[in-house]
């Protein structure tokens, strides 16, 4: 371990082009801004008190922001904790680049996110199914957004991004999406009869640019494309906090109660560790016609 009297302190006039540096690791993704935003957060609340975001942050120091970012900033457990974990990450970096001799965050007791095993993670097969003919009333365009986030499992901002040619791959026997995903990661996925359809209406015989217009001509953005998800579930009756993850939610506890295996569950959601399946999703369906309770009520029998 390097002497810590002997390492090199960033000038504060440097600090933000370490910080890009950290950050370059996901360019142009939602989690690029996502981390400049908790550091710049972080960079924010150490000026206050005259501390060098690197150089002279200790355990406490970040503690002591854990307790300003849950009182002053009324920041979620999950918040709280996903921001720490930004900050431990960038210390690993200066670390490695012998900025400092060991990381602060290592050792921090971050709050627990707990999961309500009651509440909703997607909608139901019914409620998708009217969803779906909203949006097919509404627009060939707001048929083909909702198609690809509820019968492929796309994020929003992948659904927004394909161009058309991206949409008229073929591989194996297959017409298939091919774009770059979350992490660049290549992914390569079969359009069904139904989402081809839709596909073809909302191309409407061009042949480059955007596959999702908004009215204007331009390309549709993460915004509009959650305005049309709420306008189209208003129309049909469907309430409660809707939003375009909602329907990759609904792709993935969907694939698990049509019986698709965990596993395959877990490539077709481009998942990389099968727990983040197993834990947000299977957990989160809370399929109470199922719990072991039943079985096991009925193995033991009734006294009364």
């Amino acid at each position: 371990m390097p002497d810590a009297t002997l390492l090199p302190i960033v000038p504060r006039d440097d600090l933000w082009l370490f910080f890009e540096s950290f950050l370059m690791r996901w360019e142009g993704s939602n989690t690029q801004a996502s981390y400049r935003q908790d550091l710049m957060i972080f960079t924010q609340w150490c000026e206050q008190y005259g501390l060098h975001p690197i150089a002279d942050i200790k355990r406490t120091h970040l503690e002591l922001y854990m307790r300003y970012l849950k009182d002053d900033r009324k920041n979620a457990p999950s918040t709280i904790s996903h921001r720490i974990g930004t900050l431990s990450q960038m210390y690993e970096l200066a670390i490695d680049d012998e900025l400092i001799a060991k990381n602060p965050a290592r050792l921090v007791r971050r709050p627990k996110a707990h999961v309500d095993q009651g509440r909703r993670v997607a909608l139901t097969r019914e409620e998708t199914q009217r969803l779906v003919r909203a949006a097919y009333d509404s627009s060939p365009t707001d048929h083909a957004l909702i198609v690809l986030m509820a019968y492929l499992g796309l994020r929003v901002s992948e659904a927004c991004e394909l161009d058309i040619a991206d949409c008229l791959h073929v591989a194996k026997a297959h017409r298939c999406l091919r774009f770059v995903g979350k992490g660049d990661k290549l992914a390569l996925i079969p359009q069904p009869p139904a989402v081809m359809r839709a596909i073809d209406a909302a191309i409407a015989g061009r042949t480059e640019g955007p596959l999702l217009l908004r009215r204007d001509g331009s390309r549709m953005t993460r915004r509009s494309a959650d305005r049309v998800v709420k306008r189209c579930a208003k129309a049909v009756g469907i309430t409660g906090n809707i939003s375009p993850h909602v329907l990759r939610h609904g792709f993935i506890v969907g694939s698990i109660d049509a019986g698709v295996p965990i596993r395959q569950v877990q490539l077709s959601a481009r998942h990389s560790d099968i727990t983040t399946t197993i834990k947000i999703y299977d957990r989160g369906r809370a399929n109470l016609d199922t719990h072991s309770a039943h079985a096991l009520a009925a193995w033991l029998g009734s006294v009364a």
